[in-house]
């Protein structure tokens, strides 16, 4: 441990990083200058300036030259165009046309997309494609036979479902031309944040930000509050898919849900047997009383009170989150082929009732939603003071959700959140209620939310101009989009936001990750900060690829000093780069300095990311990594001419490798 800390310690007064640490809760000379139609000028900011501070809240990052580009169609204009998120998206499309994923439906997904390996093993031994006693088998040779079955039937591992995932994300940020949607839906989706890592929501994740978050992040809150509530995704994270109306008014337990889950197993097992004998009888008679037994669970009525609408100190009580879990029982998801208890149970009794008949009495169903009226509590509930009358039905549950999107606490809790997320990490009260009158005068219009955000002098003042860090997610694509690079392998660059602490789609909180300058910078994300800019400037990512003396009109500054400035002002467009210069230059000097970060790098764990990647959590590390040897031959060639290209402009790479990892450049 001293070992370690020693260099570590070294590293930091090499680089002079107690001052890099301080910087991020200091003031940019330039940011001094006070910062109007958007009311920029009265702060003292050019229309230049104010252009790039769009910018930086409002897209991922700008491109080369973006700042000309709106400053020709004005301010205005500009945010207008990202408001309605409408502009083609043709090369976007292009690239992510290979992901078959997305343009499935959760039930197609669940069907391509097997949990696990003993639920293939169990459909191929139904079907007599194995012989029953898998015990005879070698285990390569049965993994063969299971991978050879897979293919066969047009079945999928689950990683590449994870993959898809998590590479369309990147691709998104990095390309769209409605950066605004997509930036909003990155904001939405940790607002009603579901995980990975509760396996029930891996085959759900992707629908969920395709059809309920980015077509709603612009539109009306009560909107997406109602879409997020109704998705598989959200059902089963905060488990309300199993909340069934209880007498006693029990609340659910861990042990009882998992006996619950253990039951549905076997449940499964048995009819996809084919057996009917008694124990099948015996384990749905078991499955009845568990779930009565169960009873209520209040996890998601608590989160959407919580965390979704009013917020902690929203004036809601214990007694509301019990009658609001009340009215939301009977929520649940539409059978999906062995999905929870056997092959499309609601679809056989609508097939022979009749979906007509099942609305009479009082069944929905609504895609992937479900709402079964005989396991809902028909009881009467009062809920912030108002009465839900007795011997209701789905409608309750709409009005509920209605009644919590347009609270006055709502209003302020969603607006403090925007304002965090667009303003400043402490934004001033002032600008929150302008904000929260907004959304109680418009309905909970998020568009006019932004603007009267956008229209306000607290915006643009000196509060708020780069006073925002870059999570590892942003960092990245600002830095692939503030060089103007190609990605052909987005996961290399998602091993890379891993490694600084976001592991994308796997906060396992309800809470999403946190939107404050404190949770993301300490000693050890600042190093792998520092040693991403140094490997990606030195092209040592495989799959991203771009110019440096392209960005420059492909002029060679004339010394290390003269590039340092060069880049700066490139890289971070519109800033007074003067004392940053004056700051990195003693690094630019030392021919070591990219083994000594590495090697200061490589003993500093950030501490948002633990020790905690395992399994197909680990992806983003092993997926470049081929067998137990390491990187596989292609890839180290692929490295090696990589770096022989870039070796005359070895000076110009750490030069940018080190701005990318400077505080400045964390700024957005």
């Amino acid at each position: 441990m001293k070992k370690i800390s020693s260099v570590i310690l070294l590293f930091l007064l090499f680089i002079g990083a107690i001052p890099f640490l301080s910087s991020f809760t200091s003031t940019d000379s330039n940011s001094n200058n006070p910062i109007i139609k958007f009311p920029y000028k009265k702060a003292g900011l050019s229309e230049r300036q104010a252009a790039a501070h769009l910018l930086s809240r409002f897209t991922y990052g700008a491109t080369p030259n973006q700042i000309d580009e709106v400053v020709k169609m004005g301010l205005e204009n500009w945010l207008q165009q990202q408001l309605q998120a409408n502009q083609p998206d043709d090369s976007l499309n292009a690239m992510l046309s290979d992901y078959e994923t997305l343009s499935m439906k959760n039930k197609e997904i669940v069907n391509t997309f097997p949990r696990n390996n003993q639920q293939i093993l169990r459909k191929a031994i139904k079907e007599g494609k194995l012989e029953k006693d898998t015990g005879q088998f070698d285990k390569k040779a049965n993994r063969a036979q299971l991978e050879a079955y897979m293919k066969a039937n047009g079945l999928k591992p689950e990683r590449e479902l994870i993959r898809q995932l998590i590479n369309q994300k990147i691709l998104r940020a990095a390309y769209s031309n409605n950066q605004l949607q997509e930036v909003m839906t990155g904001f939405w989706f940790n607002h009603f944040n579901v995980s990975l890592t509760k396996k029930d929501c891996i085959h759900f994740v992707t629908c969920y930000e395709k059809n309920e978050i980015r077509p709603n992040a612009l539109g009306k809150f009560g909107s997406i509050l109602l879409a997020t509530a109704k998705s598989p995704a959200m059902l089963t994270y905060l488990d309300n898919f199993r909340s069934v109306a209880n007498e006693s008014g029990s609340v659910a337990n861990e042990a009882g849900a998992k006996r619950l889950r253990e039951l549905y197993a076997k449940q499964l097992e048995l009819r996809n047997s084919g057996d009917t004998s008694q124990q099948f009888k015996d384990v749905i008679e078991k499955i009845k009383k568990s779930q009565k037994a169960q009873g209520l669970n209040e996890n998601y009525a608590r989160e959407v009170m919580e965390l979704h609408t009013l917020g902690v100190d929203g004036g809601y009580t214990q007694s509301d989150v019990t009658n609001a879990a009340k009215v939301l029982t009977g929520w649940t998801i539409f059978p999906m082929q062995e999905m929870y208890g056997g092959k499309d149970f609601m679809t056989k009794l609508i097939e022979r009732v009749g979906e007509d008949k099942l609305k009479q009495q009082g069944f929905v169903h609504d895609g992937d939603f479900m709402f079964t009226p005989n396991k809902h509590d028909k009881t009467e509930k009062t809920i912030l003071g108002k009465k839900f009358p007795a011997n209701e039905g789905y409608e309750e549950g709409v009005r509920l959700l209605d009644m919590l999107a347009h609270h006055s606490s709502t209003a302020h809790f969603i607006s403090k959140k925007l304002a965090v997320h667009f303003v400043c990490d402490n934004p001033p009260t002032t600008l929150i209620e302008k904000m929260a009158n907004t959304f109680l005068n418009n309905d909970g219009d998020i568009k006019q939310v932004i603007l009267t955000m956008v229209n306000a002098p607290e915006f643009w003042s000196k509060e708020a101009i780069r006073e925002k860090i870059k999570s590892p997610f942003e960092l990245t694509v600002s830095t692939v989009r503030a060089l103007n690079a190609g990605i052909a392998q987005p996961y290399q660059l998602a091993n890379w936001i891993n490694k600084m602490g976001e592991r994308i789609y796997y906060y396992q909180a309800p809470t999403g990750f946190p939107d404050r300058a404190k949770y993301w910078i300490n000693t050890g994300s600042l190093l792998n900060r520092m040693n991403f800019g140094l490997a990606l400037a030195s092209q040592r990512i495989p799959g991203v690829t771009f110019n440096l003396a392209a960005l420059n009109n492909n002029h060679e500054p004339e010394s290390t000093e003269a590039a340092l400035t060069t880049y700066c002002k490139i890289l971070m467009p519109e800033r007074n780069v003067t004392e940053t210069v004056k700051r990195l230059t003693p690094l630019i000097n030392d021919p070591q300095i990219h083994d000594k970060v590495d090697a200061a790098a490589g003993k500093a764990v950030s501490p948002q990311m633990g020790q905690t990647m395992t399994g197909d959590e680990m992806m983003t590390t092993n997926d470049a990594k081929k067998g137990k040897k390491g990187k596989d031959k292609n890839e180290e060639s692929s490295i090696t001419q990589m770096q022989s290209k870039v070796g005359s402009n070895s000076m110009i790479n750490q030069v940018t490798g080190i701005i990318i990892g400077s505080p400045e450049f964390q700024r957005r």
